[in-house]
Formats: structure tokens, C-alpha cells, sequence
């Protein structure tokens, strides 16, 4: 695989380079940039150069993976570049080869994809109600275990149609809208994303001895969420 022409061929990359000067503003505006080791100017110039071999090592670092695609290195840059948008298109490319799993902080996209990818394409939903677990989330505090457990009575009080049929907040989505939601990942390539993700999950967890399952929060998820 030629990694170099292969980003070229994603919008957002051909989107996200107008006429970089390496200025720094992105950096500058990064709320990233604030609590990591993390440049995306540095991120810019590399992938001016042009150099397949940087490329590559970008693939295999953590470093793209720090960007939280805000998107504010748009508003600020004197010359309309994007970075996030060049990061976007490594961070897929990343996962296309898998050589997302040589960088930690890539392979937690398989915790990702447990939280929220299944999440979304099986219930409609990017956060269910059901997989609020105040384990993994403790901020949440006591207020949400005391909701877990009323949640029939407190959402009958307030005429909350929780899953069922009638229109309103955490309402069931009907199959047919389920159905059409993942066409619409099938078409656009996001299955093919899961898949791969998918694929190098089982690969890492046969390698270490490690329990995996496709989408129960297994010892391979803990391990990637908690370290």
C-alpha cells in the first residue's frame, strides 16, 4: 500500500491543505495541544513533506489520536488549512491498514466501537440509556444509581416512553429505521471500519491471552479503557 497516495485520495485531505505556512495558530487554539505532547503543526509539516516513511511512523503513533476534531485550528488558520481534517483522514487510514495497533491510544478505538459504534447502529442511539454504567462512569455520581434502579417509575411520572413505540425521548427505534441506519454504514464504509477494528481485536487478544467477545465490555475492554 502506497500510504501517501492513499491519503490523497480522502477529501478531507485534499479539504484540509489550501497553503499550510507552518505558522503554529492551529497549535496555538488546540485544546489538545494544552494537556498532551501534541502538535499539529508538527503534524502539518510531516505531511508536506511528502515522506512515506514519516507517514507511516504518524500511522503507528499516538499522536493523531490526541486531536479531538474540535475543529477550532479552522477557524483560527490565516490560510483556511484544517488540520483536523488531515488528522481525521490519518486517524481512518490508521485503522484501514491496522496499524493502529501498534499506538495505545489507537487501540482504544475497540473500546470505542463497544461503547458507541455497536451502540449506534443497534439501538439507534449514540448513548443508551441501558449502557449508562456508573462503574465506568463515577462522575455521574449517586443520583444516576438511584435513577438506574427507578427508572420504570421515574419515567412513567414524567411520560418518558422508554422503549417503546410512541414518539417522544428514549423511545424505541423501529427495525426499519435500524435497518436504513445501517445501510448507511454499510454504503459509506463505517461496517468496513467496524470490521477491521473488529478484526484486530480478536488478533490482539489471541496474541496476549486476553478474553474478548464482540460486543459484552470484556477483560479486553477493561484493560484498554482503564490503562
Amino acid at each position: 500500500m502506497n500510504f501517501l497516495q492513499e491519503l490523497k485520495k480522502d477529501i478531507r485531505f485534499q479539504e484540509g491543505i489550501k497553503n499550510c505556512i507552518n505558522c503554529g495558530m492551529c497549535t496555538a487554539i488546540c485544546p489538545a495541544a494544552e494537556y498532551y505532547e501534541y502538535d499539529p503543526r508538527q503534524i502539518m509539516e510531516i505531511v508536506q513533506r511528502q515522506k512515506e516513511e514519516e507517514i507511516i511512523n504518524l500511522l503507528k503513533d499516538d499522536t493523531i489520536w490526541y486531536c479531538g476534531e474540535c475543529i477550532s485550528c479552522k477557524a483560527r488558520c490565516p490560510k483556511e488549512n484544517v488540520p483536523a481534517y488531515i488528522i481525521q483522514s490519518l486517524k481512518t487510514l490508521s485503522v484501514k491498514s491496522g496499524l493502529f495497533k501498534f499506538s495505545k491510544k489507537g487501540l482504544q478505538q475497540i473500546a470505542l466501537l463497544k461503547m458507541v459504534g455497536y451502540t449506534i447502529i443497534n439501538t439507534g442511539y449514540c448513548v443508551h440509556f441501558s449502557h449508562i454504567d456508573t462503574k465506568l462512569f463515577p462522575e455521574q455520581g449517586p443520583v444516576w444509581d438511584w435513577i438506574k434502579e427507578n427508572y420504570n417509575l421515574l419515567f412513567e411520572n414524567f411520560g418518558i416512553p422508554y422503549n417503546s413505540e410512541k414518539p417522544g425521548p428514549l423511545r424505541k427505534i423501529p427495525d426499519k429505521s435500524l435497518i436504513e441506519l445501517r445501510k448507511i454504514f454499510e454504503v459509506t464504509g463505517g461496517l468496513e471500519y467496524f470490521n477491521q477494528i473488529e478484526k484486530i481485536a480478536k488478533e490482539y487478544s489471541q496474541q496476549n491471552n486476553i478474553a474478548y467477545s464482540t460486543y459484552e465490555k470484556d477483560e479486553l475492554f477493561n484493560k484498554l479503557y482503564n490503562e
